[in-house]
């Protein structure tokens, strides 16, 4: 692959292909976490063989938000699909730490216990953040990057949302009315897909089905809380993940990190390149899974392809 940006139209494929989803064998698993004085179960998935591949996904998504991508991946890696703690199926401890350095130092406690010395890791959205975070605070452990519409400090969208739900009057509001209200959930949702004939069928109920868990929007809202913050500590953190080999993976029409910060966030590695998909959203491995996949595909194995 150049190292130049590349632009990928959308109309490539309009439909994801239905045998992607269960074509492979993922193992669930359960690992303890050490937490302030409580030891808290974190589910992840696993397939495959060969180098490590950690995914990370986005803010009340879970490892489903990979199903088109493991079976393609796990052909040439050992993939690890995390639930991250307080999300997905994994246990969610009260008065949690969901700072991007928290969520980070349990990503790279997840490896401790799973033995991972080392690994390719590929972050989404609010999960790139804590992917760029984690490998700043161990580098050695990394050996490329690959950050699909990450959350970063040049993009507007998310900072003055985050500021109004996390505040005293709409927080308690917000956590007691969101479980309820179907409707604003089918919305947003809708709002992640440049396309809305690409929504994979099963994709809005796969994400509600953990959010019936109580504790999830309280997540959401403790992640809300200290962003503002938490972004200003991810600009100070990424110089120190500069030299990592980095895929940048954006959608032209992503509506919740703003596409134009991709290329101040390119400025900030030495070896990166910017992957753009034309007319796709915020999901692009759930809009264009088959174009995403042979795109992380060739970045991590480019003699294969």
């Amino acid at each position: 692959m150049s190292h130049r940006d590349h632009k990928i139209p959308a109309d490539r494929a309009l439909d994801a292909p239905a045998n992607l989803q269960h074509d492979f064998a993922a193992e669930e698993h359960w690992i303890t976490l050490d937490v302030d004085s409580s030891t808290p179960r974190m589910r992840y998935l696993r397939a495959g063989s060969g180098p490590a591949l950690l995914l990370v996904h986005g803010l009340l998504g879970y490892s489903f938000s990979w199903r088109f991508t493991i079976p393609a991946l796990a052909e040439q890696a050992t993939v690890y699909a995390i639930d991250m703690l307080g999300t997905g199926f994994s246990d969610r401890p009260a008065k949690l730490d969901c700072s991007f350095q928290a969520s980070a130092d349990r990503l790279l406690q997840f490896m401790d216990k799973t033995g991972l010395a080392s690994c390719d890791l590929l972050g989404t959205s609010h999960g790139g953040a804590v992917a760029v975070m984690a490998a700043a605070l161990a580098p050695d452990r990394f050996r490329r990057l690959i950050l699909v519409d990450p959350v970063n400090p040049w993009s507007a969208h998310g900072k003055w949302l985050t500021a109004f739900l996390s505040s005293l009057l709409i927080a308690p509001l917000f956590a007691n009315l969101a479980p309820h209200v179907g409707s604003l959930h089918e919305f947003y949702h809708r709002r992640m897909f440049g396309d809305p004939r690409r929504i994979p069928p099963d994709s809005l109920e796969g994400y509600r089905k953990p959010l019936r868990i109580p504790g999830s929007y309280e997540y959401a809202l403790a992640v809300a809380r200290s962003w503002n913050r938490d972004l200003r500590e991810l600009e100070s953190a990424l110089p120190r993940v500069a030299h990592l080999p980095t895929l940048l993976v954006w959608g032209s029409k992503d509506t919740a990190v703003t596409p134009a910060s991709a290329k101040r966030l390119k400025q900030q590695f030495r070896d990166c390149q910017l992957i753009t998909f034309d007319g796709v959203g915020h999901l692009p491995y759930e809009e264009v899974p088959t174009e995403f996949n042979c795109t992380v595909a060739e970045f991590l194995w480019p003699k294969a392809h």
